[in-house]
């Protein structure tokens, strides 16, 4: 081919979602109800049945567009958060609030930091925007603030931090929460990654930064993937400094938020059972498994999210070993820790099943 595409496409990684259960129920011939995925951090009860609810009746009107500004799902987010709607961006999924970010402001030669183990999303638009990586070393799979803030230079344009960190699990202190995000220079965005955020009995609550207009220089972001269990519609959101969404919005493509998304979100967010159905669910499945890896005598990392990072010596092997069985979780060679696998947590029928699975490939 002779087109002359980017050369950064090159050496850019490729993102490896974890195996859909349809696409291994064909590969190995297994039935499609016979295999249970614990690889994505899915929400394992599904979503709200007060989303569905309104889906139903909102389906009728997808031949019309949707609406480009989703009105009411700000409102309705920005009453429930404190702030006003136009601090409030939305996304196709939080990812696309971090593309938003290194449109807005990354060029070739820019630096962005980020902590080793971080979610592989951010390396690979640093790159696609020819920026610069600098990556902080790990502090117990978790983030050295302090280290992070002494990477940053005159070139730094952006720190990620996401906090409980995925695929880690990692919690990062309080108090050096509080401190990084004050010390942070007024010209460098930092982006706290907030996907797990419901999960937490007692998180660092940073919205009134926004709400009082005391960070400009800082994007909270948030998704309805996983407490709200509604990741097959990709939405998330992202909360900041009016000035900084409204620079968003520019780069924002219309109607990127669907009618069915709107719609589910709007629903979800009144739906404090099923949250607090599944942050239970949570606690019950990390308690689960962390006793039974104890036992085990296996490494693990203990989690704030609603997944388990566990050490099994040959990742690769025993995910292959485990998906032959019908049970899916995510080997992590591609975050650099190949005797590694992630567990997300599912139903207590699903955490021993997998757990069964996990003893019969170590």
């Amino acid at each position: 081919m002779t087109l002359p595409l980017n050369p950064s496409l090159k050496t850019l990684p490729v993102y490896q979602p974890g195996r859909p259960i349809e696409e291994v129920a064909r590969e190995l011939n297994l039935p499609a109800d016979s295999i249970i995925k614990v690889a994505s951090n899915e929400n394992p009860f599904g979503p709200s049945p007060l989303a569905i609810a309104a889906m139903q009746k909102a389906i009728a009107g997808v031949n019309l567009y949707p609406d480009g500004n989703a009105f009411y799902l700000k409102q309705k987010l920005a009453a429930k958060l404190g702030v006003e709607t136009n601090n409030l961006v939305l996304g196709n999924g939080s990812n696309e609030i971090i593309e938003f970010v290194t449109h807005a402001l990354l060029a070739p030669g820019a630096d962005v930091v980020v902590s080793q183990y971080c979610f592989a999303i951010y390396p690979i638009v640093a790159k696609m925007f020819g920026a610069n990586l600098v990556i902080i070393p790990a502090k117990n799979y978790g983030h050295d603030l302090p280290a992070m803030l002494k990477a940053i230079t005159p070139k730094t344009r952006i720190v990620f931090v996401a906090n409980p960190n995925n695929p880690t699990g990692t919690l990062a202190p309080r108090e050096e929460v509080i401190q990084f995000v004050n010390d942070i220079p007024d010209d460098v965005l930092l982006v706290m990654d907030e996907a797990y955020i419901e999960f937490l009995n007692d998180a660092v609550d940073l919205v009134p930064l926004i709400r009082l207009g005391a960070r400009k220089n800082l994007i909270l972001m948030r998704t309805f993937s996983k407490i709200y269990g509604l990741a097959g519609l990709r939405i998330g959101y992202g909360i900041a400094n009016a000035e900084l969404v409204s620079a968003l919005e520019k780069i924002r493509q219309p109607f990127n938020i669907n009618l069915l998304a709107q719609t589910a979100a709007l629903a979800a967010l009144d739906d404090e059972e099923h949250v607090s159905k599944t942050r239970a669910n949570n606690f019950g499945g990390l308690q689960f498994f962390e006793k039974a890896f104890r036992e085990l005598k296996l490494e693990f990392v203990p989690s704030f999210a609603n997944f388990i990072l566990l050490r099994v010596d040959e990742g690769k092997r025993v995910f292959d070993s485990m998906q032959k069985q019908g049970v899916i979780v995510r080997p992590m060679g591609g975050y650099q820790l190949p005797e590694w696998i992630r567990i997300s947590v599912g139903t207590p029928k699903e955490n021993e099943r997998c757990l069964n699975v996990l003893k019969a490939a170590l």
